[in-house]
């Protein structure tokens, strides 16, 4: 085992974690096991049920999985393995529905697609083989693995890079190659000397972040391995690349009811490729027209305004490659994108 000195100025009384992290996940899982959320992904070991919960909460809040059940949906619409990779694109999208970052339930999909041709249906359960199916990353595959197998092995994720930023007083950038590389070596280090345990340890460390070690207001006095952390102003720590500025976008989109029918568009590249819409139009050719309603949402470094006009009335319409008629009962078996579902129900 690699020997780290001391921190060149240690509080007095205060422990290293690399030093002894057997003690360090000691503390951290006895806390846990007195504490812990009582999540639905926590209650299984299949590793298929473990990787859509991982997928889903890489870039969407607990709190909104929570509250709407996606993954309770997602596993009652697609069960196992061969569900999932039998699906249509169609299928796989209005479940996703919501949930945002589209290509992740995508690639999810191929993975399952994977584990059947390549694994006779069976998940890995090595961290390499779990990296080698398509979509699957280092946090992912180091996920399943811990929560599935209830192997100890390193795991970094937004939480953790926050926990370790702190507990090593740490002003690396940490979504950068360097700092990158720095925490996933602590992260090794702390799993040294066992190969089990990492089921309640990961899971403890992610939660540390959530509950405790949170960005805004960490709560040091209520910290587990609070005598193991060298920083002295929480605070200030973790330090990010600087941020993408916010590109402003205005979109003008038509409301067209016809009988029992809606005109939608089904754009085809980008981020909404396969979900269906309101159809757009250049702001000058709606200049006469005043909108009927007005909305905000914000997409990755997008900040949009949608104004819809009412076609009703208006001059024939040609209609472009995209846009079809669609009948108003089949609204809710198609993937229509959140923004547009939201106002389509308004409108409605």
């Amino acid at each position: 085992m690699k020997e780290f000195p001391p921190p060149k100025k240690k509080k007095p009384g205060v422990l290293h974690s690399l030093q002894d992290p057997p003690a360090f996940r000691k503390a951290l899982t006895k806390w846990f096991h007195r504490t812990q959320k009582n999540y639905p992904w926590r209650q299984t070991t299949d590793p298929y049920a473990i990787l859509v919960s991982e997928v889903m909460l890489q870039q969407t809040t607990v709190k909104s999985v929570i509250a709407n059940r996606r993954y309770e949906l997602f596993l009652e619409a697609f069960p196992h393995v061969e569900a999932l990779a039998a699906a249509s694109e169609e299928q796989i999208l209005r479940a996703w529905e919501g949930l945002g970052y589209y290509r992740r339930v995508r690639n999810l999909q191929k993975t399952a697609q994977a584990v059947l041709s390549e694994h006779e249906g069976t998940f890995p359960k090595n961290v390499p083989e779990l990296l080698a199916l398509p979509g699957v990353g280092p946090y992912t595959s180091a996920a399943v693995a811990s929560f599935a197998d209830d192997q100890l092995v390193p795991l970094v994720d937004g939480n953790v890079a926050r926990v370790f930023a702190r507990i090593f007083d740490d002003s690396t950038e940490i979504d950068s190659p360097q700092g990158t590389r720095q925490l996933w070596e602590w992260a090794r280090a702390l799993t040294k000397g066992s190969q089990h345990g990492g089921r309640s340890y990961n899971a403890a460390l992610m939660e540390l972040g959530q509950q405790i070690c949170t960005l805004k207001a960490p709560q040091c006095h209520d910290c587990p391995v609070r005598d193991f952390c060298q920083c002295s102003a929480p605070g200030t720590l973790p330090r990010k690349k600087q941020k993408r500025a916010i590109l402003a976008i205005e979109e003008h989109a038509l409301w067209h009811i016809k009988g029992n029918t809606i005109l939608l568009a089904q754009p085809t590249g980008g981020r909404r490729e396969g979900f269906w819409q309101l159809p757009l139009r250049e702001a000058e050719t709606l200049a006469h027209l005043d909108p009927v309603d007005q909305s905000k949402y914000t997409i990755t470094h997008h900040r949009v305004q949608v104004s819809v006009y009412d076609m009703r009335g208006q001059p024939k319409l040609d209609l472009q490659n995209n846009e079809e008629w669609v009948p108003l009962e089949n609204l809710d078996q198609i993937p229509i994108s959140t923004p547009y579902r939201k106002i389509i129900q308004r409108l409605s």
